[in-house]
């Protein structure tokens, strides 16, 4: 697999190829218990979320092509901590990755919940670095009451267009073609609801096992850092126009 990853300034056309390079760079940064002890950073930072159940873990790894990069409780419920993973070369970091808990898992304690709840709602609401969240459904399942309430949690950065909204449903290989639609049908007219001129809002099926959708996620997200990057990057126009900085003496 190539190490060659397009940036913003590349005349090369993102491929499915390329994309894939870059998630392959994937490397563990840092955890944290609570939102004060993550890093700041200028970094675009792409969350993925979900159910305990909904085999988040298990599609990050698929996007990254490492067996163990995000670890998968042997409780499910039980990971109460959010993990932050660096892409891009290791020299220069582009973009991080931050995996939350898993919500919903029954045999997690009330009080843990709700501490959990606290931090992952305020973690979508107020991480200044958050670019885009990626919700992992079950597609046998669809929207939860519990997915829907995490959704709230981002609808008005969703809204605005601060923060880009990938929805997988995950496990589709479990799926026959008419129940995939209805699952596909089903979650595009909720997150109509929550979709304005302004906002970038996707779903797609995804299945780990036969690596269906991969290539196709791994491009969205790629697409993201780079829509990023070229937004903060300042036009020559305005540079030319820029006064010249006085000389010292």
């Amino acid at each position: 697999m190539t190490n060659e990853i397009p940036d913003a300034a590349s005349s090369e056309p993102l491929t499915e190829k390329l994309a894939l390079a870059w998630t392959h760079t994937a490397r563990f940064l840092t955890t944290a218990s609570q939102l004060v002890h993550l890093p700041a950073t200028e970094l675009p930072e792409i969350a993925f979320v979900g159910r305990s159940n909904a085999g988040k873990s298990t599609a990050i790894n698929t996007l990254a092509q490492q067996k163990r990069l995000a670890f998968a409780s042997k409780t499910p419920g039980r990971t109460q901590h959010i993990n932050l993973f660096e892409l891009g070369p290791k020299d220069a970091a582009d973009a991080l990755f931050a995996d939350l808990p898993g919500y919903g898992y029954a045999a997690v304690a009330k009080s843990a919940k709700v501490r959990w709840q606290k931090v992952m709602a305020d973690y979508l609401a107020v991480r200044r670095s958050l670019s885009g969240v990626v919700l992992m459904v079950d597609s046998r399942l669809g929207l939860t009451d519990l997915d829907k309430q995490l959704l709230e949690f981002v609808e008005a950065r969703v809204a605005t267009g601060e923060i880009k909204l990938l929805v997988l449903l995950t496990k589709s290989d479990k799926l026959n073609r008419k129940e995939a639609d209805a699952a596909l049908r089903a979650t595009t007219e909720f997150l109509a609801g929550m979709t304005t001129e302004n906002s970038d809002v996707a779903v797609t099926l995804f299945s780990a096992l036969k690596k269906s959708g991969v290539g196709d996620v791994a491009m969205v997200l790629r697409e993201w850092v780079l829509a990023h990057q070229s937004a903060g990057e300042v036009p020559d126009d305005v540079l030319a126009a820029a006064p010249a900085e006085p000389d010292e003496g």
